[in-house]
């Protein structure tokens, strides 16, 4: 092993009961409470050489924070140059939602176009160094391909469920990634299931989200890199699309291990979670005060990554929110794609109704004044729209080019 490229990983731990695991066996979820198991490091030593001047030298990419990420071997670290997202302003709808500091963390930047690739390239990585051949999972579209990316780049094979509905071009992308593609008459959930139930006795592991540590390891890579890119300061909200919500979970986990090693303060970010309103169960949770989210029953959605109708990691989100003096708000499919079409006019950022629901939650929570004008809001674009072209609507002038009337027909579709 090279020391200066050393993981401090030094035990998986659950976040529930607190049981201990060896992190060099295979684990999915707490054998004593079924909870979410977390990755654990020593923090002290990962310290001495993960500092400041050390990352100006290194690669944007997920194993650049290499000392508290899971692999051990360097060989195994697998990258398609994800990361390294830009953290761009938002002036103009800054100026229209009345936040003089609005930001964007464009994740749409990543491989396979959203912010998965993150999460996926680290739980692909660790499961091949721990000898996995073959990943199942259930996704609503971005989890599948870019699983299916980083799976072809290992070598590995990929099996994934979508429900049928998914947007097809995530359908194509995995085929053409060499996965084996099964689509579910159903939700996410129901796709789970068919993982569950059938994973085990043909020998593929199961990185569905949460349900294994590591994938929320690479995801919480984003609130690192925010903290760097604001010269180790935190905004003061942090609005995120939700669905399973790994995101939340690793960048919580994140801003506390940062602290540890006195790359932060203490201070951190209101954290809000945004869900669509037909698909919400996260935001009806934290509206009852409780910490654990029932089934939403009859989802649905026009934002796909948010029709999640139950998520293994609730209370872990629900506890970010609540720590952080956060909140949760559901946003109306029409107001998401109003405000999805307004925003990437607006700033020349083609989004996708994730973001716009993102857009829409910061202007009413600068109406309401959760949020203030002078607040640094960084709102996280998940995915790129060009993955949603489904929503584009039809409806294009078709002209002649040897019509001496061209111009009238242009003239007239101004109208």
């Amino acid at each position: 092993m090279v020391t200066e490229s050393r993981s401090w990983l030094e035990i998986i731990e659950c976040s529930n009961c607190g049981k201990t695991y060896d992190p060099d066996q295979l684990l999915t979820v707490c054998e004593a409470c079924g909870k979410v198991l977390l990755a654990r490091y020593d923090l002290v030593a990962a310290a001495r050489t993960m500092t400041k001047d050390s990352l100006r030298e290194r690669e944007w990419n997920l194993w650049r924070y290499h000392e508290i990420m899971p692999v051990r071997d360097p060989q195994h670290r697998l990258t398609l140059g994800e990361g390294g997202t830009p953290l761009l302003a938002a002036p103009t709808m800054g100026a229209e939602l009345g936040l003089s500091h609005l930001l964007l963390k464009d994740e749409g930047r990543n491989p396979t176009g959203s912010f998965k690739a993150r999460g996926l390239g680290a739980a692909v990585s660790r499961a091949r160094e721990l000898g996995v051949q073959a990943i199942a999972l259930p996704s609503a579209g971005n989890a599948a391909a870019a699983a299916s990316a980083y799976l072809a780049r290992g070598g590995m094979e990929a099996v994934v469920f979508m429900p049928q509905d998914a947007p097809e071009i995530f359908k194509a992308e995995c085929r053409a990634l060499g996965a084996r593609v099964f689509l579910v008459d159903g939700l996410i959930n129901d796709a789970g299931k068919i993982v569950r139930e059938n994973g085990a006795a043909r020998g593929w592991f199961d990185v569905s989200t949460l349900k294994e540590p590591y994938r929320a390891e690479g995801k919480k890579t984003m609130g690192i890199e925010l903290a760097e890119q604001l010269g180790w300061e935190l905004p003061d909200a942090i609005i995120y699309p939700t669905g399973g919500g790994t995101g939340i979970v690793g960048m919580w986990k994140a801003f506390d291990e940062l602290e540890q090693m006195g790359l932060i303060g203490s201070r951190r970010p209101k954290m809000v979670v945004v869900q669509a309103a037909g698909c919400a169960p996260i935001v009806r949770a934290f509206e009852q005060g409780v910490r654990h989210a029932d089934l939403w029953e009859g989802a649905e959605t026009i934002a796909p990554g948010m029709r999640v109708p139950i998520a293994i990691g609730d209370y872990l989100i629900i506890d970010a929110l609540r720590e952080s003096e956060g909140t949760a708000i559901a946003i109306p499919d029409d107001e998401i794609l109003s405000m999805t079409n307004r925003v990437s006019a607006a700033e020349g950022l083609h989004i996708s109704p994730e973001v716009g629901a993102a857009f829409a939650a910061a202007g009413q929570l600068r109406e309401t004044g959760f949020l203030r004008e002078d607040e640094r809001v960084v709102v996280f674009g998940t995915g790129s729209g060009l993955l949603h072209t489904d929503l584009v609507e039809e409806g294009y002038p078709v002209l002649d080019p040897n019509d001496p009337n061209v111009g009238t027909a242009i003239d007239e579709a101004y109208r």
